[in-house]
């Protein structure tokens, strides 16, 4: 799978950059891409991992680790409902309320 560009690595400065590749740390990638990354970042996500993959992702876990507003973004883009926010944490709790 393709390096992390240059310029999608100002979204991971916290993480060695050994640690956050396609094949180490695919969820953080998706995770981190879809909430904050550019379109520079969205082409490279989409042509490293098959978008099937990513809606994969935004089923199992968008409703817990992307924004509301990121979360219905990606819904329609990707055709797909994002898992349930919070599994009945009240909304005003959840790490992404917005």
């Amino acid at each position: 799978m393709s390096d992390l560009p240059a310029g999608t690595r100002r979204l991971f400065a916290a993480w060695d950059e050994a640690a956050v590749t396609a094949e180490r740390a695919p969820a953080l990638l998706i995770a981190r891409l879809l909430e904050d990354g550019d379109a520079a970042d969205l082409t490279w996500l989409l042509a490293t991992f098959p978008e099937g993959e990513v809606a994969g992702w935004l089923a199992r876990h968008g409703g817990r680790q992307l924004s509301r507003r990121s979360r219905a973004f990606w819904q329609v883009a990707l055709g797909v409902e994002a898992a349930p926010a919070g599994d009945g944490i009240p909304e005003a709790d959840l790490l992404w309320p917005l």
